[in-house]
């Protein structure tokens, strides 16, 4: 596994210990955003991204963040003695969405994020800097499928009828399919749509 890009925004608040947030690309074909870029004491380290964690009212079911007094859909009052704790007594409050699973990944992803935030504010500094993190990623810079595209036409040969778009193998959605159906059954282009609703 490689990592192919890193994106980062940095932030200016220099009241907040947060530098900036990152999204790393692996092989040219899977991205993880919202990595966070925090000041240590020992100096900079990545946060990996995460989600607040919750749990359900005993009344009505309805999630609640775990520090929640009271139900913000029945207002019950809620008991705190559900919040798990780490091996530091510390509550337990938020799950990583993704995460590496040894040490050597982890190091991996450090160092190179450090490295990017390093060249990233270096440019900052210059006039007409303009922040990657935003931009959307485009189908030219990922990698060709693994597979065969003969192979894959073969082996899964698509219903008549079905469209799949140029270059990807993902077929469209079904909002879209019905649309493109509709539209060359009644014969419509899509200059027309709409034409003839309010005559």
């Amino acid at each position: 596994m490689e990592i192919t890009e890193v994106r980062i925004k940095l932030i200016e608040s220099a009241e907040d210990r947060l530098r900036g947030f990152c999204s790393v690309t692996f092989d040219d074909c899977f991205v993880v955003r919202d990595l966070k870029i925090i000041e240590g004491n020992n100096g900079p380290f990545v946060a990996m991204p995460s989600r607040k964690l919750t749990s359900n009212c005993y009344k009505c079911r309805t999630k609640n963040h775990l520090r929640a007094s009271f139900c913000n859909h029945c207002g019950s009052q809620l008991n705190s003695d559900h919040i798990e704790h780490d091996s530091g007594g510390r509550a337990k409050l938020y799950a990583d969405i993704a995460h590496p699973v040894n040490a050597r990944c982890r190091e991996m992803i450090q160092n190179r994020v450090i490295k990017e935030l390093n060249i990233e504010t270096e440019l900052a500094s210059k006039p007409g800097y303009r922040s990657r993190y935003d931009e959307v990623f485009n189908e030219e810079t990922v990698a060709k499928p693994l597979h065969d595209n003969e192979h894959q036409k073969q082996t899964n040969p698509q219903p008549e009828g079905s469209r799949r778009d140029q270059g990807t193998d993902i077929p469209p959605t079904p909002h879209n399919q019905r649309n493109n159906t509709d539209r060359e059954s009644s014969g419509t282009s899509a200059g027309e749509f709409g034409k003839g609703i309010f005559d």
